[in-house]
C-alpha cells in the first residue's frame, strides 16, 4: 500500500511533478510516510540486537528501511548496499531520463539487448494487463503527458476529447512486442511508464538482497509501497497504517505484517488539477482518471504484485474490484470510495484493537 506520502496535495501538483522529474523514478513500530525519521540511526535495542534506520531521497519520494540484526556492522553495511541497488534499479526503469532502458525506448520506439530487470518488469506488467483484463496498462504514458501538457502550466486548460481519442490510439499493451531480449512498440508516439509496478519490483529486490545479507528482519517502505520480513525487535509483527487520502491521519485501518507486501494506489499522490480529476492513474480504456475512489491499498506476497494490483482495482469500479480481489489466491484488498466509505475483500484482516 502507500503509507503516508510525505507529499501531500498541500504543497501543489507542480512541487510533486518537478520534484519527480528531479530525482528520476518508514520504519518504526509503525510505518507511516508522513513521519519521516531520522536521516541515519543505529541503537541498541536490546542487549542482543540493534535497530538500524534509514531515509533518503529516491524513486521520487522518501525511502525508509529498518534493520534489526545482532551485529551493527553488519546492519549498516547492508542498508548501503540496499540503497545502491536501488540506485542501479532506478538507473535502468526511469522514464524521465532518456539515457535510462526506459527512456531510450520511449525516444526510439524499440530497445535492443534489454536489461534482464526491465525484462522482468515489462513481462510482469503484460501478465497483470492479462490478469486485470486490460485495467492494468503501462502504455497509458501518452495520456499522463496529455495531462501535464494541458493541466502542467500557468493557464491551465482541461484537454479536448478530440486530444484524449488521439491518446488513446496509442494506448494499448497488445501492441507491445517482447522477444528474446528486445522490445518493439507497433505505433509511432507509444511510450510506456513502469510506475504503476516498477517501485515495486526495486522494494522487493532491495528485500532479497537484505535476506542475502542475512538480515531476517526488515522492513523498507518507499514511499508506501512497503516490504517486511520477520519481526520487529520483541518478535512482534510490524504494524502498518494505511494512508488517509485527506491527509488528516485518520487512517482508514491498520493492519499487521511479518513476510509480506501492501502497496495503496491513491488519486491524493500526483495530480494535475485541484479537483483531482486528472490524476497519474488513468482509465486504458476511457483516457481518463477514475473518480469513484480515493485509494486502493492491496497485500500480497510480493510488492511489485500489491503495487499493480492496487493500480488495477483503482482503474475499476469499485464493486468489481473487489470482486476481483476475491477471486485472487493469497491478495486481498481495502478500497476507500470517495464518500470515504470501506469495501473490504473477504480476508482482509485489521490489526486487533
Amino acid at each position: 500500500m502507500k503509507i503516508m506520502d510525505a507529499f501531500s496535495g498541500e504543497t501543489g501538483p507542480m512541487d510533486r511533478r518537478s520534484f519527480l522529474k528531479l530525482s528520476g523514478i518508514l520504519g518504526l513500530g509503525m510505518a507511516s510516510a508522513g513521519i519521516i525519521p531520522a536521516t541515519a540511526e543505529a541503537v541498541k535495542f536490546n542487549r542482543k540486537l540493534y535497530k538500524v534506520s534509514e531515509t533518503r531521497l529516491a524513486m521520487g519520494t522518501f525511502v525508509s528501511m529498518t534493520l534489526i540484526h545482532p551485529n551493527k556492522d553488519q546492519a549498516e553495511e547492508a542498508m548501503g548496499m540496499a540503497f545502491h541497488e536501488i540506485h542501479r534499479l532506478t538507473g535502468l526503469l526511469n522514464r524521465f531520463d532518456d539515457k535510462t532502458a526506459v527512456g531510450q525506448l520511449n525516444k526510439d520506439g524499440y530497445l535492443k539487448d534489454i536489461p534482464s530487470e526491465m525484462t522482468e518488469v515489462v513481462a510482469a506488467a503484460l501478465h497483470y494487463h492479462q490478469m486485470s483484463q486490460g485495467a492494468f496498462d503501462i502504455t497509458v504514458k501518452p495520456l499522463v503527458d496529455l495531462f501535464e501538457e494541458k493541466l502542467g502550466g500557468k493557464n491551465q486548460l482541461l484537454p479536448t476529447q478530440k486530444e484524449i481519442k488521439r491518446a488513446l490510439e496509442l494506448v494499448g499493451s497488445q501492441k507491445i512486442r517482447l522477444s528474446e531480449g528486445k522490445i518493439i512498440f507497433q505505433k509511432p508516439g507509444m511510450g510506456i511508464t513502469l510506475d504503476g509496478i516498477a517501485k515495486g519490483y526495486v522494494v522487493d529486490q532491495v528485500s532479497e538482497r537484505l535476506s542475502e545479507y542475512k538480515i531476517e528482519n526488515h522492513l523498507i517502505n518507499a514511499g508506501g509501497d512497503i516490504r517486511t520480513k520477520g519481526a520487529k525487535a520483541d518478535n512482534r509483527p510490524w504494524m502498518v497504517a494505511i494512508e488517509d487520502p485527506s491527509k488528516a491521519k485518520n487512517y482508514p485501518d491498520i493492519i499487521q505484517m511479518r513476510d509480506g507486501a501492501v502497496a495503496t494506489s491513491g488519486n491524493y499522490e500526483i495530480f494535475y488539477d485541484r479537483e483531482k480529476m486528472f490524476h497519474h492513474i488513468v482509465d486504458p480504456n476511457s483516457g481518463l482518471s477514475p473518480d469513484l475512489k480515493n485509494s486502493v491499498s492491496v497485500r500480497a506476497e510480493t510488492t511489485m504484485e500489491a503495487d499493480a494490483l492496487s493500480t488495477s482495482v483503482f482503474v475499476m469500479n469499485p464493486v468489481k474490484g473487489i470482486e476481483f480481489m476475491n477471486a485472487l489466491p493469497r491478495c486481498e484488498g481495502l478500497v476507500v470510495a470517495k464518500d470515504g466509505s470501506l469495501l473490504k475483500s473477504r480476508g482482509w484482516k485489521s490489526a486487533a484493537k
